[in-house]
């Protein structure tokens, strides 16, 4: 990490079980200012959440994957805490999620944009088509692919030092807005998006509507 870095703007500790224990809609708001790190062997970008979702599989929430249970899609999502959910979505690009609560609830957040503090010109290299430093992550694609995350990273601990991808502690932002999730058709009264309120970094805000027609290689949400 660059010594000229600003402390604020750098990943405090890995966080902990504890910390992702709670209803997703309480973890979810949680995770706002938590920093994303990855270590690829072309470097390290790390960026600081600023708008993530929730998707409880607790029966009440079906725009979640897992809310038909742990089927071998979900599976991931019932546990344990602290996991990478990854999933390609309509066919186009990955999405990446923090599996939350205890064992067994199927819960998730996905990080849907941030603002990247580290590695900025790696993230741009990745990212060819950002004009600005803003939309490096701008959305859950465009995350995925500022910070290299694939398949291949499907079930990774999130807590543990030597995992590739790492989810550390960060400041919470100065105020946190809620509303309704991006791009689904169901459940849409439930106000689970949540974003930092003054962050240019957070994506631009499309309601749902019909389900688009999904390929044998498509998901929908988590």
């Amino acid at each position: 990490m660059a010594a000229d870095v600003p402390s604020s703007d750098r990943p405090g500790p890995l966080l902990t079980e504890d910390a992702l224990l709670g209803p997703v809609d309480e973890v979810a708001g949680s995770l706002l200012g938590c920093f994303v790190v990855t270590d690829r062997p072309d470097g390290q970008v790390a960026l600081r959440l600023t708008e993530v979702e929730a998707y409880s599989g607790q029966g009440e929430d079906p725009a979640s994957h897992a809310h038909r249970g742990p089927t071998p899609r979900a599976e991931i999502m019932f546990g344990p805490p602290g996991r990478l959910y990854v999933y390609f979505s309509y066919g186009v690009h990955w999405c990446a999620n923090v599996v939350v609560g205890p064992a067994g609830r199927g819960s998730a957040v996905l990080m849907r944009a941030g603002e990247v503090l580290v590695g900025e010109s790696l993230a741009a290299s990745r990212r060819p088509a950002a004009r600005v430093p803003r939309d490096l992550a701008r959305g859950p694609a465009r995350l995925t692919q500022a910070l290299a995350i694939g398949p291949d990273d499907r079930g990774t601990d999130l807590l543990d030092p030597a995992s590739p991808v790492r989810l550390h502690a960060g400041p919470a932002p100065a105020g946190i807005s809620a509303g309704p999730r991006v791009g689904i058709s169901v459940a849409t009264e439930l106000p689970w998006r949540f974003w930092a309120t003054d962050a240019a970094s957070v994506s631009v805000f499309r309601a749902g509507g019909k389900p688009r027609r999904r390929g044998p290689r498509q998901d929908g949400r988590p």
